[in-house]
């Protein structure tokens, strides 16, 4: 199902997961009544494990790049749904009751006060997601693929090349440190660092 081409699309997959999450989760974060309505629904979403949907991923999408892009993305939304959820709900009043006292107020307050005070947990979970996508991309060539290193690592196992296994497992590893460095990279944005410093 998903080729080595297809891991280009984690990037794609993770940004639409971000971009739609990130601002569902400031929203569930200010309106309680939206938690109360909405947060059994993400959970039990949540909980499902994303390779249970390569099923109707195939069926709905075909066999090709959208499936792949499909499953990143339901790897990566719930996740950072809740996220940005939590971190906003865990924002000290005080904060808003200053920006408010400087006169700002929807946009503007969203911007110079809820994502600053929220970016050290949110890149934090970004960081988790991303890792987690790039297990389910591998994890589903092991189970439907017919190339790909998830691919690679089941034709090594079934021909016990042993040696061919563990080059395997190196590069999928170091391909994982890779995303999260350039994650890590978003803490050095000067509105971020201070949640960082000791």
């Amino acid at each position: 199902m998903l080729g080595l081409r297809t891991h280009v699309w984690i990037f794609v997959g993770f940004l639409a997961a971000v971009i739609t999450g990130v601002p569902i989760g400031l929203w569930m974060g200010q309106k309680m009544s939206a938690r109360t309505a909405f947060l059994p629904i993400l959970n039990f979403f949540r909980n499902l494990s994303p390779l249970a949907w390569i099923p109707f991923a195939i069926l709905w999408f075909g066999v090709g790049d959208a499936a792949a892009i499909f499953l990143i993305f339901l790897s990566a939304f719930f996740p950072v749904v809740l996220a940005a959820m939590a971190a906003v709900a865990s924002i000290p009043a005080v904060y808003f009751r200053v920006a408010e006292s400087y006169g700002l107020c929807g946009f503007d307050k969203t911007l110079q006060v809820t994502l600053p005070a929220i970016m050290p947990q949110l890149i934090t979970m970004l960081r988790v997601t991303a890792g987690l996508c790039w297990l389910v991309v591998v994890a589903a060539e092991m189970i439907a693929g017919r190339d790909g290193l998830g691919f690679a690592v089941m034709d090594s196992r079934n021909g016990l090349r042993m040696d061919l296994l563990g080059a395997e497992m190196i590069v999928i590893g170091a391909i994982g440190v890779l995303l999260d460095r350039v994650l890590v990279r978003l803490t050095r944005i000067p509105s971020v660092r201070w949640g960082y410093e000791r």
